[in-house]
């Protein structure tokens, strides 16, 4: 006759965690490197509820509560200390994994995977078909994946290697990733051929008369936008630079191109600029690749290439 076991005073039951988003842990351990909500907001560019869910999740997966938070400020909870710890330890195993895959010979010439902003096709500095092209010139069987993207979310996928090397007016704040100055990118405050300002001289132009003109912003960078004119409010966002084309040319927005953008479009008089020497900016873009990558291969090339490139224009 079978007898039950008898449960172990004091024994705790064994977690699953083959389901785990790595995102969910790069938050957390973003959360606790930076030491507050409001911090890892700004590093992760999310909303304070979104951040809030994606905490909720993984402390639903893990079984407890990760950190507090109250009149004593943040702090981890001793579940929370062993998660982060245990998080490192996993992601170094994981880079070593990929570092490893990524730098084994291979018949094929390998796959890169490039994230780059929109907008960049006809910038002489940053334009890739010329380097896409001596890359391939090199190693014929290489594989290609190219995808557009805002800069923070390129910023995050260099990060957790899901992009090999990105391109994009780069924060400079991810962990672990190594950035290569390319290129200042000039911009402007623009208008199309139909809005008021198009006809008018700037002198003519008032503070008041632009804080009351429709102001299209970069969805990822909506404050700075509005400050660099201390505008009042958005009137409309973009994420890519073809859309903010758009948004001008409509005649009904106002907002910042760079500069090459805009150039075709000010030379055939369907755009202008507004108070070019005082709305302007410059943006500094990045090559940024992993430091566990600086071995590989592709990338190297491709970071040969692209800085080549850059000091040939200049």
């Amino acid at each position: 006759m079978s007898q039950k076991k008898q449960a172990v005073p004091g024994a705790t039951r064994m977690r699953r965690f083959d389901n785990i988003d790595l995102r969910l842990l790069r938050v957390f351990a973003t959360l606790a490197e930076t030491g507050s909500f409001a911090a890892a907001q700004i590093v992760l560019n999310l909303s304070q509820s979104t951040l809030s869910t994606h905490l909720a999740a993984l402390e639903q997966r893990l079984g407890g509560a990760l950190c507090l938070r109250g009149r004593k400020g943040f702090r981890l909870t001793p579940l929370g200390e062993e998660t982060v710890e245990a998080i490192q330890d996993l992601f170094e195993s994981i880079d070593a994994f990929q570092s490893r895959i990524s730098q084994a010979p291979t018949e094929l010439g390998g796959r890169l995977r490039i994230g780059t902003i929109g907008g960049i096709i006809n910038s002489p500095q940053m334009a890739l078909q010329h380097v896409l092209a001596r890359i391939v010139d090199q190693i014929p069987n290489v594989y290609i994946d190219l995808r557009l993207g805002v800069p923070q979310d390129l910023e995050l996928q260099v990060a957790e290697g899901t992009r090999d090397v990105v391109i994009g007016p780069f924060a400079r704040h991810a962990p672990g990733v190594h950035y290569v100055e390319l290129c200042e990118e000039p911009h402007g405050l623009y208008c199309g051929n139909q809005h008021p300002f198009f006809t008018m001289k700037d002198a003519d132009i008032s503070k008041d008369m632009i804080d009351q003109a429709r102001f299209s912003v970069r969805s990822y960078r909506k404050l700075e936008d509005l400050q660099r004119i201390r505008h009042p409010r958005a009137s409309g966002s973009i994420v890519h630079m073809e859309a903010q084309l758009m948004m001008i040319l409509s005649g009904r927005f106002i907002g910042f191109l760079p500069e090459q953008s805009a150039r075709p479009y000010v030379k055939t008089k369907q755009m202008r600029a507004i108070k070019h020497n005082i709305y302007t900016f410059s943006s500094q873009h990045y090559v940024a690749f992993r430091n566990i990558d600086k071995n590989n291969c592709l990338i190297n090339v491709f970071i040969d290439e692209i800085t080549k490139n850059h000091r040939s224009t200049s």
